[in-house]
């Protein structure tokens, strides 16, 4: 994971190695992701304007765009020509030292409730549940892409979406069925418990099982308790 005040070097990757699927289905490590289409100025010192720029606090800034020769960059700065897109490297609701207040941040009650009705109908869970877990792992973004490739509002994985028969894991209700089917299956296995069902839905079920409850991560930690004022939150909402 990038951690806070490194500075980057350009790291290249294929197309091919950014398409490996060999990491877990599921990884609670999602990002932001501004709109594709920024173009970068013939300054050195040019930085994002504000339209392109993302919420402060929330993470690491790093600049994702194509190179010359068809590879994938990631870098510290924005390329000096070109379109390129801004990506949040840090689960949204994970950063300890986040300094969001998490009971008065404003709530996501209006976004997708057709399909969020309808996952919660499909797989018995409820409804304020799934909108929790939307917002703690993408704040409602659609197009929302994790480091380790997790995509969409719940941030499926590619292999898992696959799984799934998603064909479009930023299409909102194919994203949100998937998620909630697999949020549904978590809590079966952890009978109910709703911090645990988050906690492996953040670090994994079998670390879960590992350390018998809500793994000793930092970020994990933060997430399970971000996700139940949440919770609360929309519950009364």
């Amino acid at each position: 994971m990038i951690k806070q005040g490194m500075l980057f070097s350009l790291l290249y990757i294929s197309v091919a190695a950014a398409a490996d699927t060999g990491k877990p289905h599921f990884v609670a490590k999602p990002s932001n992701k501004s709109v594709l289409g920024k173009t970068a100025s013939n300054n050195v010192g040019h930085k994002p304007s504000q339209g392109s720029a993302v919420v402060s606090g929330q993470g690491e800034k790093v600049y994702h765009y194509i190179t010359a020769d068809g590879g994938l960059a990631f870098s510290d700065s924005a390329p000096e020509q070109g379109h390129y897109q801004v990506l949040l490297f840090d689960c949204y609701a994970c950063k300890p030292q986040s300094n969001i207040n998490w009971s008065a941040i404003p709530l996501f009650t209006s976004q997708y409730q057709q399909q969020i009705a309808m996952a919660a109908r499909e797989y018995r869970i409820e409804a304020a549940l799934i909108r929790a877990v939307i917002h703690a792992e993408s704040a409602f973004k659609p197009k929302a892409v994790s480091k380790t490739g997790a995509q969409g509002l719940m941030q499926l994985m590619p292999a898992t979406a696959n799984e799934l028969g998603v064909s479009d894991a930023f299409h909102p209700e194919q994203n949100i069925l998937a998620g909630s089917r697999y949020l549904a299956q978590l809590l079966k296995r952890f009978n109910g418990d709703i911090v645990l069902a988050c906690a492996a839905y953040n670090a994994g079920a079998s670390r879960v099982d590992q350390y018998n409850g809500v793994p000793p991560f930092a970020e994990t930690q933060a997430y399970v308790e971000r996700v139940q004022i949440l919770l609360k939150r929309y519950r009364k909402a």
